[in-house]
């Protein structure tokens, strides 16, 4: 017999907390505290100096497995719209790297030797490198006395390190004039975050807790009104797998839209569930539930938004501008951290994270 999610957890600290065996939702919520050491990290080791070197040729992200994957992403993304350089991102250092360039990359796998030897090369052919990186093992002596490490401060596990990494690469955009990022602002918005995320607060009030519930035994299609919301999506998506096993479709609405199989499933299945269905019906197929994720402002991203409601009037529109009064970065990163703590806490409800959080329908 089927499970059944067990979202009575969610609005019961106490068992939450006993739950949580492993602290991912403190550590989720030490975002903020990921940011501001990392930025004194960064001030310590005078990375601004460092990378005064004019206009690089070029700013290459270096993508590995893990949230460096999604960070990357959100990086290009915001810096795409005005930035005065090529922005490339290739799994290895590229073959025409030279002393022009600068290299950044985020890793928490110490070992990475393919990482390593990259970055050893960079280094060799007068890159300058930025590393986001543990202080030890290979891929930190790749850069020694010859890049920047950023090493971690904050202990917290390598699938919540999104904003260490994410602080890392907006202090390097900043250091070489291609971006203007305040990540003193993005330290105190993601605290605030976390406060509305607290797991003492119920769920109607707990923008994570009401986030979990909505996708909760559904396959979430997290389409992105623009680039940057895309970006967004791609990192909810690897959160809500790494935390709590589902997978979830991620798009630019517009290219969702343009497969009309997913399109028709989208669009009749956005209305609440029956609850007398039977699960085990293929005729239904899996439920769906539609998330148009919106970072960006202005004409472009209204008009997105107003043809994505004509076409897909049930679905869940998450808009940060309209909570909070910031920069896109700012807004993209609180996105982030809710779809984190969102995940953590579907984690936690369906036994995925800690103890069962599923149980078993009594039977006669």
């Amino acid at each position: 017999m089927p499970t059944v999610l067990d979202d009575s957890l969610l609005d019961d600290p106490a068992r939450l907390a006993e739950a949580d065996r492993a602290g991912m939702l403190r550590a989720a919520a030490m975002a903020g505290a990921q940011v501001r050491a990392t930025a004194e990290a960064a001030a310590e080791l005078d990375l601004s100096e460092r990378l005064d070197l004019g206009r690089p040729r070029s700013l290459v992200f270096i993508d590995r497995p893990g949230v460096s994957r999604t960070l990357t992403r959100l990086l290009v993304a915001l810096l795409a719209p005005a930035c005065p350089v090529p922005v490339v991102v290739a799994e290895s250092v590229p073959a025409w790297i030279g002393a022009l360039d600068v290299v950044f990359a985020h890793t928490d796998d110490a070992g990475d030797r393919e990482l390593a030897a990259a970055l050893e090369r960079a280094a060799r052919f007068g890159a300058s490198v930025v590393l986001s990186a543990p202080e030890d093992g290979p891929v930190a002596a790749s850069v020694a006395g010859k890049g920047v490490l950023l090493t971690p401060r904050v202990p917290v596990p390598p699938e919540l390190a999104f904003p260490r990494g994410l602080a890392a690469g907006l202090l390097t955009a900043n250091a070489l004039g291609l971006l203007v990022a305040d990540v003193q602002l993005l330290a105190d918005q993601l605290d605030l975050e976390a406060e509305k995320n607290y797991l003492a607060r119920e769920s109607f009030a707990n923008p994570a807790k009401a986030l979990a519930l909505r996708v909760a035994d559904r396959v979430p299609l997290l389409w992105g009104l623009d680039p940057v919301a895309v970006a967004v999506g791609e990192h909810a998506a690897h959160a809500f797998a790494a935390h709590a096993a589902v997978v979830c479709d991620v798009a630019d609405y517009r290219q969702a839209l343009a497969q009309p199989a997913l399109r028709r499933a989208a669009q009749s299945g956005t209305g609440e569930r029956d609850i007398f269905a039977d699960p085990d019906d293929p005729s239904t197929g899996p439920a769906t539930r539609v998330l148009l994720l919106s970072v960006r402002t202005g004409p472009a991203t209204d008009a997105a938004r107003y043809q994505a409601g004509e076409l897909l009037p049930g679905a869940d529109l998450v808009v940060p501008a309209e909570e909070i009064e910031a920069d896109e970065i700012v807004r993209a990163a609180v996105l982030a951290l809710r779809f984190e703590l969102a995940a953590v806490y579907l984690g936690l409800a369906a036994g995925s994270i800690g103890g069962a959080g599923r149980y078993e329908p009594a039977t006669a």
